[in-house]
């Protein structure tokens, strides 16, 4: 839950105007989602400063199939708009993995990670509690048949590999949908117009301190992408996006080792300087000036003129 404003709180609460989506909309923005969060969590805050909402209505248990229809019938509606914000909640990396049995695995017969060996899995085995291997749903080694990338156990390497596969397969799957996004926007000839942000609201456990399927610990040991959101803003004429453009995606998936068996193509640019574009509307003074840490403390203002 959000932490309550005590008495200072007015009319309305901070998130009203300082969250991101309501920054943009002060400006002059639509702002969309399309995402379960709120209900999922009871997290009806997550909701403040969008316009338009649209609950995909799972709780979070959608596979990609059943966000991308409302994504695309999104797109045809209104991206020839212009000043548009639209934000996308994908759960396939998510637990339980559960890519479609039709989509295969890509990634069969590809190396594991080197350091889990069957002597640190032995070592795995022995630990107890959530997440651990010998639990891995949580409290238990309960299975669902629906999911069955997901083990409820790690007993051995075979079970290692298909928890892997499965969060690999998840990233994958995924990323076949952002492209399908991406395909519906450049027909409709605004994807130059566009900053393209794919970003995660945590990461995942895969073996590490011998935690399985979870983002239980806040360190460098999981450089994963879990939960992934596209946000997509259509940028004003006075700057094209390319003028910001950072840099690419490697062109080797969402994570290390998700192509490791054959590359995920490139598909989202990464925006360097976009932050910027939360804390001001005029492009002229679109510079990378205050820092994210900073302005998430709410101790910054605008950026400076340039």
């Amino acid at each position: 839950d959000m932490r309550l404003e005590g008495w200072r709180r007015g009319f309305r609460d901070r998130l009203a105007s300082e969250s991101l989506p309501a920054l943009l909309r002060s400006v002059g923005f639509r702002t969309a989602t399309i995402s379960p969060f709120a209900e999922r969590h009871g997290a009806w805050w997550f909701y403040a400063g969008f316009s338009e909402m649209y609950n995909t209505g799972m709780g979070g248990m959608e596979s990609a199939e059943h966000v991308t229809p409302t994504v695309l019938d999104w797109i045809e509606r209104n991206a020839q708009e212009d000043n548009w914000f639209l934000h996308v909640n994908y759960w396939d990396p998510h637990t339980p993995y559960r890519a479609p049995p039709e989509f295969g695995n890509p990634f069969e017969g590809g190396p594991l990670p080197d350091w889990i060996t069957e002597e640190a899995l032995a070592e795995h085995q022995q630990a107890v509690g959530p997440h651990t291997a010998r639990d891995v749903a949580m409290w238990d080694a309960t299975t669902d048949p629906k999911y069955p990338r997901y083990p409820g156990e790690i007993r051995d390497m075979g079970d290692l590999r298909r928890m892997i596969d499965g969060y690999d397969c998840g990233i994958r799957y995924m990323d076949d949908h952002i492209g399908q996004l991406l395909g519906a926007l450049d027909r409709q000839g605004v994807l130059d117009d566009l900053a393209v942000i794919i970003s995660s609201d945590h990461a995942e456990n895969m073996g590490e301190f011998g935690i399985y399927g979870e983002h239980a610990t806040a360190d460098q040991s999981r450089p994963r992408t879990d939960t992934c959101r596209a946000v997509r803003a259509r940028a004003p004429p006075r700057l094209g996006w390319s003028q910001l453009r950072a840099g690419r995606a490697s062109g080797r998936g969402m994570r290390p080792g998700v192509s490791r068996a054959q590359p995920v193509r490139p598909r989202m640019p990464a925006i360097g300087a976009v932050w910027s574009l939360a804390l001001h509307a005029d492009p002229s003074r679109w510079v990378p000036a205050v820092s994210r840490r900073d302005a998430v403390r709410r101790r910054a203002g605008p950026p400076r003129a340039t």
